[in-house]
């Protein structure tokens, strides 16, 4: 015959065993989400003088541009939209940049927010831009972070450094003088 005390330490055991798996799964749980926020978009934009890594990114006419072709170079990065009517006034200076551009170390990029690559493709077509555009992807936003606005442009340096952070549309001369920047 068994004790009421035996019969009161089995009856324990699940209990105890209930609140030891509670205990562990809200440890997961923790854990499981400090994981995702080291690994997933900053909640703030970068800044001056933060330090990026740029990614790969697949431009919209199907090519790569290997994260390795921004190693060495400033990247001048703008985000832009086809129905964004500021970025369509910036677009034209940026693609003078690009032609002045060229052959010098300095790597243009641009990065569209549509939701559908057609509709950039079609806004790219339409008014003859040839600078390198793609679309926005996780791994550029979790490099650059969170947009405040558009069109964003961001001068980075060689070394991986923001040097220059521009919200909403600059002119004509301000986006030509970006040239200054090739090298550092």
């Amino acid at each position: 015959m068994t004790s009421q005390s035996d019969a009161f330490a089995r009856s324990e055991r699940p209990g105890r065993a209930r609140a030891r798996m509670a205990r562990a799964a809200n440890g997961l749980a923790i854990v499981l989400s400090v994981v995702a926020m080291l690994t997933s978009a900053p909640s703030r934009a970068v800044e001056v003088g933060d330090i990026v890594t740029l990614p790969s990114l697949t431009l919209l006419d199907g090519k790569t541009l290997p994260a390795s072709a921004f190693k060495d170079r400033t990247v001048i990065v703008e985000y832009w939209a086809s129905w964004c009517p500021f970025c369509a006034q910036q677009n034209p200076h940026v693609q003078k940049l690009y032609e002045a551009t060229r052959g010098k170390p300095i790597q243009i990029i641009t990065l569209s927010i549509d939701k559908k690559p057609t509709d950039a493709i079609d806004y790219i077509k339409a008014h003859g831009y040839t600078f390198p555009a793609g679309m926005e992807t996780d791994a550029w936003q979790a490099a650059l972070g969170k947009r405040r606005g558009l069109p964003e442009l961001y001068v980075i340096g060689r070394n991986g450094r923001v040097l220059r952070k521009e919200v909403g549309e600059m002119f004509g001369e301000d986006v030509a003088a970006l040239a200054d920047y090739a090298g550092k």
